[in-house]
C-alpha cells in the first residue's frame, strides 16, 4: 500500500509552510454569489464576435502568439483613456498573475510588501509566493482610512510594494485621491492601485490613472472579470510608466498570452459600451441589497463595488450554512458577525433576499 505524502515531507520553502492555498466554496448551486463574479451572461452578440475572433486565432495557434501582444494593450489603452499608449500597458491571466508580476520585479526575498486590513487576500499570498514579507496594516472600524493615517503607516513600515484595493475588497470600501497621494509620498517603492471594481464606482469618480503622470512608482491595475463578465477567460491587466512595464518583461514567462486569449479579449473590448450597460443593473442590484438588508436588521457597509459585506450577523456559520441549504452560496470571508454577498442578476438578488429573510421568519 502507498503512503501519501504530506507537505511536511517535502523540502518545502519555509516561509510557505503552515499556509493553506487560496480558496472559495465551489459547490453546484443554483444561486452563487460568493466571488464577485458578474453573474450575467456575455450578449449573445458579443459572444459570436469573439467566437468568430477566437476561430480565427485558431487558423494560426500551431505559431507562438504574439510575445508582446500589441494589440490587446492598444485595445486596453484605447478603453482606459487618460492619454495612454500600448508603452504604458501590461497585461496577463488575471490581475493576480499581473500582480505577482509586480511582485517579482520589485518584491521577492528580503523585501516587503504591505497593504491595509482587511483587503484582498490574495495579496499576502502572492507576497510569499515570490518571496516578500507581507506586513498588514490596519483601517479604522467602518474600513475607512484616512491620508494622515495612511501616510505615517507606509512611512514608518518602509514597504518596497504597496496595495491600495480601491474600492476595497472584501468590503468595498472607496479609497480617495488624497490617501493615494499620500501613500504614494510617504512610500520608498512601488505603489499598487488595484481598481478590480473601479466601474462599479459613481461614474464621475476619479480613476488613480489621473495620478500616473510624474508619478513612475505607480501602477494601476484592472481586470476584465467583473464589468466585462470575462472571469472565465482570465484577463488582468494594468497602466504604469514605460519603464515599469520593461521591469516586467523581466519576470514575464515567454508568449504568456496565448493567441485564443489575445483574440478573445481584445474582440471583448470592441464592445466596451454594450457590456459595461450590465454595470448599471448590477449596481442597482447592489443598492437593492443594501437597503433590503439594513430593513432586516443587518448593518450593510457602503460599497463601490459589486458586492456587499454586512456585519450584524451573530454566527456567520450558522447561517452561511443555513443559505447554502436553501440553494444560495455566498463568503464567510473571515470577519466578526459578517458575511459577503455578490450583486447578482435581480432573479439571483431576489432568491438571496428572501432565503434570508426567511431564516429571520423561521420558514
Amino acid at each position: 500500500m502507498t503512503v501519501r505524502l504530506s507537505l511536511d515531507d517535502l523540502p518545502l520553502r519555509a516561509e510557505l509552510r503552515g499556509q493553506t492555498p487560496y480558496g472559495a466554496p465551489q459547490a453546484p448551486l443554483p444561486i452563487a454569489l460568493n466571488v464577485n463574479e458578474n453573474t450575467h451572461p456575455v450578449p449573445e452578440d458579443v459572444a459570436d464576435d469573439i467566437l468568430d475572433a477566437v476561430a480565427r486565432a485558431l487558423r494560426e495557434v500551431n505559431r507562438y502568439p504574439d510575445r508582446e501582444f500589441i494589440g490587446l494593450r492598444e485595445a486596453f489603452a484605447e478603453y482606459l483613456g487618460h492619454g495612454l499608449s500600448a508603452s504604458d500597458i501590461w497585461a496577463a491571466n488575471g490581475s493576480n498573475e499581473v500582480l505577482q508580476h509586480v511582485l517579482q520585479a520589485f518584491g521577492g526575498p528580503g523585501r516587503t510588501a504591505f497593504g491595509f486590513a482587511p483587503t484582498y487576500s490574495m495579496y499576502p499570498i502572492l507576497a510569499r509566493g515570490t518571496g516578500a514579507s507581507w506586513i498588514p496594516g490596519h483601517r479604522e472600524a467602518d474600513y475607512t482610512v484616512s491620508a494622515e493615517s495612511a501616510a505615517e503607516q507606509v512611512d514608518r513600515i518602509q514597504p518596497d510594494v504597496v496595495f491600495l484595493c480601491a474600492p476595497n475588497n472584501p468590503t468595498g470600501t472607496p479609497m480617495t485621491l488624497d490617501v493615494i497621494e499620500a501613500v504614494y509620498d510617504a512610500a520608498p517603492g512601488m505603489v499598487v492601485v488595484d481598481e478590480a471594481y473601479q466601474e462599479f464606482a459613481p461614474r464621475d469618480t476619479p480613476s488613480a490613472l489621473t495620478l500616473l503622470p510624474g508619478r513612475e512608482r505607480l501602477v494601476v491595475s484592472r481586470t476584465m472579470s467583473k464589468a466585462f463578465a470575462f472571469a472565465g477567460a482570465r484577463v488582468g491587466y494594468l497602466a504604469a510608466d514605460p519603464a515599469v512595464i520593461d521591469a516586467l518583461r523581466l519576470v514575464r514567462l515567454p508568449y504568456h498570452l496565448s493567441a485564443l486569449t489575445q483574440a478573445a479579449a481584445t474582440a471583448a473590448l470592441r464592445h466596451a459600451p454594450t457590456m459595461l450597460r450590465m454595470v448599471d443593473e448590477i449596481v442597482a442590484q447592489r443598492d437593492r441589497i443594501s437597503a433590503t438588508l439594513d430593513a432586516l436588521g443587518y448593518d450593510p457597509s457602503p460599497s463601490w463595488t459589486n458586492f456587499v459585506l454586512f456585519g450584524g450577523v451573530d454566527d456567520p456559520a450558522a447561517v452561511w450554512r443555513a443559505l447554502y441549504d436553501r440553494g444560495v452560496l455566498i463568503r464567510d470571508i473571515g470577519i466578526p458577525h459578517s458575511l459577503r454577498v455578490t450583486a447578482g442578476t435581480e432573479d439571483e438578488t431576489t432568491a438571496f433576499l428572501d432565503a434570508l429573510a426567511s431564516l429571520e421568519s423561521g420558514a
